[in-house]
């Protein structure tokens, strides 16, 4: 206990340096902006930039991020409309909120999450998050990809050293100090101005009126922004006005996006799916185009290990493609999504364990919020999101190309073909 005392630090200096760094990282506040005021404690630990992570346990890592990807979007999926998230936003703030987690808590987290133990997951975000931004933006923005973490704690709380060292050096991550007790509109103002910068104001307004209290003592957040243009482009010549059929057996006329082209394609028991790829990287985009009647059936079908079947069965071919464009933004609350899928303990503040944050059981996880961003048009695809735990005291041409013509209902996910992580996952039941 004594060693757990000697290893606290209490957040109530400044250290300027840090501040400027993070402010001229960040880019310039657009004009009319907040500006936000906070003070900064950074650890004395730098960002490891060379992690000794093995390919098994990046391996594991990976399943397990796509497994809780592919549950949460089962548990959530029954809401109305559109769907999209990023379940690596929201894997990694919850890693780092797992950083603080003992006990039971820390159980459940394992189990729900998909998590690694401790000593493997954070240095295995850190070489993940590592490998993903290391597929720099093109000269002429063909892709760029942008993922920042922030603390945010209350002014004079008193966090465990260890804590903050363990984020600094795997999430790049330093505490910023705001007066939640005393301001707690600014701080969230504040916070959410940091992640409409690091999204390219994509994701504004995370945090809604009412989210932060005079009870909040910490808050982490991640945030998310990917632009990638098509390999091999739509030509908006070819775009028309075409019909989408919904699921209520009505129709709307969207713009359609038409390309005769060889892209990655699979057919098997009650789908079509068809892989595009992003121009100097990585990274993909996974349409999955259920049957006619099938999509219901086939999204309750769909987990982890029927998409890593259906991504093996892809094959290069030609085909006539036809893909509607389409922008939309969603969100989502999870502090009661999460605890109905197994992790109840980390939002009772009666039973709680995140003593590694601060060395004792007095904090809580009061909200999970997510928010996304994705528009699909001739040139790529852009993508955004943010996430904030709050948390609270207490070969040959054929003849013909095979039609695939996404005028249903579909899902789709943004991967990494490098590792297999899923960076965003969604649907569309009405693109107009």
């Amino acid at each position: 206990m004594d060693s757990e005392k000697r290893g606290r630090v209490r957040v109530s200096h400044v250290l300027w340096a840090a501040v400027c760094v993070l402010v001229l990282a960040a880019g310039t506040p657009a004009a009319g902006a907040h500006v936000p005021d906070y003070q900064i404690a950074q650890s004395s630990v730098a960002r490891d930039l060379t992690p000794e992570v093995s390919e098994e346990t990046l391996a594991a890592l990976v399943a397990g991020n796509t497994g809780f990807a592919f549950d949460l979007y089962q548990a959530i999926r029954r809401e109305e409309g559109n769907l999209f998230f990023s379940p690596y936003s929201i894997s990694a703030a919850l890693a780092m909120t797992y950083a603080g987690a003992r006990g039971e808590t820390e159980s459940q987290m394992v189990e729900v999450l998909g998590f690694l133990p401790q000593e493997d997951l954070h240095a295995g975000f850190n070489a993940l998050d590592l490998s993903l931004q290391a597929q720099t933006t093109d000269e002429d923005g063909g892709f760029q990809l942008n993922i920042a973490n922030a603390l945010w704690g209350q002014l004079d709380y008193t966090f465990l050293q260890g804590f903050l060292d363990v984020l600094a050096a795997n999430y790049g991550a330093g505490l910023h100090l705001l007066d939640f007790g005393g301001a707690p509109e600014a701080s969230r103002l504040t916070i959410n101005d940091w992640v409409a910068q690091q999204t390219q104001e994509k994701i504004q307004n995370l945090l809604t009126p009412g989210t932060i209290t005079t009870e909040t003592v910490l808050v982490l957040t991640n945030a998310i922004y990917f632009l990638g243009k098509w390999a091999t482009p739509f030509e908006a010549r070819f775009t028309s006005g075409g019909v989408f059929h919904l699921l209520d057996c009505t129709e709307v006329t969207v713009p359609m996006m038409h390309e005769r082209m060889y892209q990655d394609y699979a057919v098997g028991e009650g789908y079509q799916a068809v892989q595009l790829d992003y121009r100097g990287c990585d990274m993909s985009m996974v349409l999955i185009l259920p049957d006619p009647g099938w999509f219901e059936a086939f999204e309750a079908s769909l987990t982890a290990e029927r998409f890593e079947e259906i991504v093996a069965a892809l094959s290069w071919t030609y085909m006539d493609l036809a893909l509607p464009k389409f922008t939309f933004e969603d969100s989502f609350q999870l502090g009661e999504t999460l605890p109905a899928m197994g992790m109840p303990d980390a939002f009772d503040a009666n039973v709680a364990d995140f003593s590694g944050m601060d060395g004792t059981r007095n904090i809580a996880i009061s909200g999970v919020v997510h928010k996304a961003f994705v528009a699909v048009d001739e040139e790529g695809t852009e993508a955004a999101a943010a996430t904030a735990v709050i948390a609270v005291g207490t070969g040959m041409m054929p003849r013909e190309p095979i039609p695939v013509v996404f005028d249903r209902p579909f899902l789709f996910a943004i991967r990494d073909k490098a590792t297999g992580t899923v960076l965003f996952l969604g649907r569309v039941l009405d693109p107009s």
